[in-house]
């Protein structure tokens, strides 16, 4: 209880004296390197973001990478436009110091899928050939030869 000569007044505070500033030209002290055992190393400093950049911030765009994903998607559809826009994606990578896997993937599958039909377009047009010349030396009907029966028209 207070009484009433004495008001509630909360008691003085006195900071404590300030530490005095080091001079502008010198340095903060650096704490003494911790010791290591004979043989091994001292671990690296931990990496950390460049300062200055906000956090979130959008990376820079690599040039090449649409192009690395348009060549491995393509590859499976038109696979020697895939191929090529993989070549074309692999240089601006490597120029960009940027990792390639995409359009080497996109490369080896096109170049793959382009033979298999190379491959498959050499044996039907032999198929198809061979189907007309014995149209040509049969004529039009149905036709059985050797087992096999050909409908020429």
């Amino acid at each position: 209880m207070s009484t009433p000569d004495q008001p509630n007044q909360p008691p003085a505070y006195t900071p404590p004296p300030a530490a005095p500033a080091a001079p502008p030209y010198q340095s903060a002290p650096t704490p003494p390197a911790a010791p290591t055992a004979p043989g091994y190393a001292a671990p690296a400093a931990p990496a950390y973001a460049a300062p200055g950049a906000p956090y979130g911030a959008a990376p820079e765009p690599v040039p090449g990478r649409g192009l690395a994903i348009a060549g491995l998607i393509l590859a499976f559809v038109a696979p020697l436009v895939g191929l090529i826009l993989s070549l074309v994606a692999k240089s601006k990578l490597k120029k960009a110091g940027a990792p390639t896997s995409l359009a080497t993937a996109g490369f080896w599958i096109g170049l793959a899928l382009t033979i298999i039909g190379i491959i498959v377009g050499i044996i039907l047009i032999v198929v198809f050939a061979n189907l007309f010349s014995m149209c040509a030396q049969l004529g039009s009907g149905v036709w059985e030869v050797d087992g096999a029966t050909y409908t020429c028209g």
